[in-house]
């Protein structure tokens, strides 16, 4: 009787916003109905009372797309997401897997809608129950690969809907940030399956979204700042999945490669950058953790799984640095300065772990530091060397950043060096040292003279 009286009600002049609220009136007096015949007095089984509230919503929602009223559909949609855990008694599968549906079957009603707030509650309905489900297994200590299964098909049910949903929308940075977090679940699968699952299915994802930005130019919608929001949840995912995946010895290489892939790959897509930026700090900060910076001022014995991590980082985490400075447009002065400093500090790590690995923590260290300062020098040497076949106008970046190595290898030998290193060692890097910079200043004096001897003869002809 609501119904119809709604129906009549909706066809009259101004009786819109009248029949919406008797529309509602009458679902909220259904789902009670359907409370009382499950929750209350226990007449059928909880599966029966979702199959009869969801006769319910479909009806609603039916009206609501044809009374072109995203009210009434919210009206129809939320009050279920709070009825449906009173009539399962608590979050349970059932309830997982009812909501789940739910969520996908509303997603027709959105076609050529611009209802975001209907996408917000409906991606809401399907995330919420399985973020709290995933809770209460990881405090039981339980494994439950059916809900780790939920999970895949709530964060697929959220990429297709942001793809069905984002062409008919103005609001496309509203729809694709609710589309992201209805992924959720998904980057959150460790609570309740073993690390290595966990990870497959973080590392799907991220390859899913990756497709989606890769494509998303044939794909009406997934454009503009969509494409960059996919782009920075696909990041995510990559990044939780390799910590997820791997312990602090192998994430770190693993993630430091990432960065540099990523720096020249999409090196001229900013989201890109930004985010081999972040793959880069946090396996940086890996490194660190793996192999200390007091290792480098105090010798430290390592293991071999432990020094064979220190090496490949270091060595990525020069390369990384250099592709990420590299891939900005700018490349101002002291980005490069920190780009050196950070070279600088990846050679040290490298040669004193290597150093270590094979002398010990005796002879091996000091070696390592010594071979290290000869690396600072030489790094300042090969930059000379590449300033002198630039143009003069182009120099000044790259000599100031040779400067700069000389004179952190100086100050190395001098208080670092000279105080740390005993016998041979000491004396060795002394005498490299020294005749590398009277070579580079032998050297650059004749090209400024014979640079000096061609302007003068370019004047007098």
């Amino acid at each position: 009787g609501t119904g119809r009286r709604a129906a009549w009600l909706s066809s009259r002049p101004g009786g819109r916003v009248g029949s919406v609220a008797l529309a509602a009136t009458g679902i909220a007096a259904a789902y009670m109905d359907v409370i009382a015949v499950t929750a209350i007095y226990d007449w059928v089984p909880a599966a029966a009372g979702l199959v009869l509230a969801s006769c319910v919503a479909g009806g609603g929602l039916t009206l609501a797309r044809r009374w072109d009223s995203q009210q009434l559909g919210l009206l129809v949609l939320v009050p279920l997401i709070v009825l449906a855990p009173v009539i399962t008694d608590g979050i349970t599968l059932l309830l997982v897997g009812f909501l789940v549906a739910l969520s996908a079957a509303a997603l027709p009603v959105q076609i050529g809608k611009d209802w975001v707030w209907l996408h917000g509650a409906r991606t809401a309905a399907a995330s919420l129950p399985l973020l709290l489900a995933l809770v209460v297994r990881h405090i039981d200590g339980r494994h439950d690969l059916w809900l780790a299964g939920g999970c895949g098909i709530a964060a697929l049910l959220a990429l297709v809907g942001a793809v069905v949903v984002l062409p008919g929308t103005a609001n496309r940075a509203a729809v694709a940030l609710l589309s992201a977090a209805g992924v959720s679940p998904l980057l959150c699968v460790g609570l309740a399956v073993d690390r290595v699952v966990a990870a497959l299915m973080i590392a799907a994802l991220s390859a899913a979204v990756l497709t989606l930005v890769l494509f998303g130019d044939r794909l009406p919608g997934v454009l503009g700042v969509a494409r960059q929001v996919f782009s920075a949840l696909s990041a995510v995912a990559a990044l939780i999945a390799v910590t997820v995946g791997f312990d602090g010895p192998v994430a770190g290489p693993v993630l430091l490669a990432m960065a540099a892939v990523t720096a020249v790959a999409g090196r001229r897509e900013p989201v890109a950058r930004w985010a081999a930026l972040g793959f880069a700090v946090v396996g940086a900060s890996v490194h660190l953790v793996v192999s200390p910076l007091s290792a480098l001022f105090t010798p430290t014995g390592v293991s071999a799984a432990t020094g064979a991590s220190t090496l490949v980082s270091s060595v990525l985490l020069a390369v990384a640095t250099v592709a990420i400075v590299w891939s900005l447009p700018g490349r101002e002065r002291a980005l490069w300065a920190c780009a050196a400093a950070v070279v600088a500090y990846a050679v040290t790590s490298l040669t004193v772990t290597a150093g270590v690995l094979i002398g010990g923590t005796g002879h091996g260290f000091y070696a390592g530091h010594m071979i290290a300062t000869i690396c600072w020098i030489a790094m300042a040497a090969a930059v000379f060397g590449y300033a002198v076949r630039l143009p003069r106008a182009d120099r000044s970046v790259p000599i100031a950043g040779g400067l700069g190595l000389v004179g952190a290898a100086v100050t190395k030998l001098f208080l670092f060096d000279l105080g740390t290193l005993d016998g041979m060692f000491r004396v060795a890097v002394f005498i490299v040292v020294g005749l590398v910079l009277l070579g580079m200043g032998a050297g650059y004096a004749r090209l400024l003279d014979r640079q000096d001897r061609q302007v003068v003869t370019t004047d007098t002809r």
